[in-house]
């Protein structure tokens, strides 16, 4: 009889409740136990976990790798995926595999090229991935001087930093004056140039920002599982057209991604995402994690979370193709149970729980973002 796998997310999203529910509802009928750690207790991947932990404040890159080794070790974690402080944690993958913990993440060299994003357009652009033209701007000036080049080509102006992710720091760019118009309804992505200008100044230290132009839907998000052999075993692409969502097996989308997965050593699970500039795709961000929209593929009959993992084990799934693409479809949020307020419950459902349980309250709800 197979051993139980267990399986480590650290502070990750709350979507990836989902990527946890696809893994004990696996095509093997494997049993596997979650171990979720999270900085905020309030944080629903720690409720739908088996055991969890809080996670300590302030740690250094460094100093979050030996408590990553140590959970590992007390936990016998078999896969950890990590999220948080990815690039030093693979940095230590000889160590974790000494363990007994595989991580399920991209080589060190790869994660280093896609944690930077001026870094990463130079880099896929050298291999012939199109990408979108843009600016490396840190002062006031750089930026005028950049959105007068893109608006004198026809383009609207956008900018986002050159490190970080899920579309944090995204703004649009307008000359047009802060009105009344600007309080209706909901707050929106653009902001007037003069006032980013105005603040750029007055904070009187650089940033670190792209601005290249607006790009347009679809935005198609391929999620690629690749091996240790640089191969991708599953490629599959998910459309966005507003609240529209569906697939794609389109290689105007496909090939690039797995020129990009094979070719920088993106091992495990990536999400590479491409949108139009005029009539051509073009690249948009490399993510070297699990998106949080992967177990979306279930509407495509892939379990993709669990090929990853018996990947990560050494038991290679093959090359995976969707037996059927989804219909088309659209995203909206739900509730999710919580654990108790004071500590992260603890399951007992199997007779080797690791810590005891405490009697867990009635549970609130929350709902997850889209």
């Amino acid at each position: 009889m197979l051993s139980r796998v267990r399986v480590w997310l650290n502070r990750t999203y709350a979507e990836n409740v989902f990527f946890m529910d696809q893994l004990r509802r696996n095509p093997s009928d494997r049993a596997v136990e979650i171990h979720a750690t999270h900085g905020d207790p309030d944080s629903p991947v720690l409720a739908a976990a088996d055991t969890a932990d809080l996670e300590p404040e302030g740690l250094s890159p460094a100093a979050y790798v030996e408590y990553a080794l140590d959970q590992c070790v007390r936990r016998g974690i078999d896969v950890f995926v990590p999220r948080l402080h990815q690039s030093a944690i693979v940095a230590h993958r000889s160590e974790f595999a000494a363990a007994g913990t595989a991580l399920l993440a991209p080589t060190p060299e790869a994660v280093a090229v896609f944690e930077d994003k001026a870094t990463a357009y130079e880099a896929v652009r050298s291999v012939g991935v199109p990408v979108p033209p843009w600016w490396r701007v840190r002062t006031a000036d750089e930026l005028v001087a950049a959105v007068d080049e893109l608006e004198a080509s026809g383009h609207r102006a956008c900018f986002k930093p050159a490190a970080g992710a899920g579309g944090v720091g995204f703004r649009m760019i307008t000359r047009s004056p802060f009105s009344l118009s600007h309080l209706n309804g909901f707050p929106g992505p653009y902001v007037q140039l003069d006032l980013v200008v105005e603040a750029l100044r007055r904070a009187g230290e650089p940033v670190d920002w792209l601005v290249m132009p607006r790009l347009e839907q679809p935005e198609v998000s391929v999620d690629c599982l690749t091996g240790p052999d640089n191969r991708v075993r599953l490629a599959v692409g998910r459309t966005k057209n507003g609240r529209r969502r569906g697939f794609t097996l389109d290689e105007r989308w496909l090939a690039p991604a797995r020129l990009i997965a094979e070719g920088f050593g993106l091992h495990h699970l990536s999400n590479i995402q491409f949108r139009m500039l005029g009539d051509r795709p073009v690249l948009l961000d490399v993510n070297t994690r699990p998106a949080g929209g992967l177990h979306q593929l279930s509407l495509c009959g892939v379990n993709a979370p669990w090929a990853a993992v018996r990947l990560a084990l050494g038991e290679d799934p093959g090359v995976i193709e969707p037996p059927f693409l989804g219909q088309d479809y659209t995203v909206v949020s739900g509730p999710r149970p919580l654990a108790p307020a004071a500590l992260p419950r603890q399951r007992v459902d199997s007779a080797d729980v690791l810590l005891p349980a405490v009697p867990a309250p009635a549970q609130a709800a929350q709902v997850l973002p889209l």
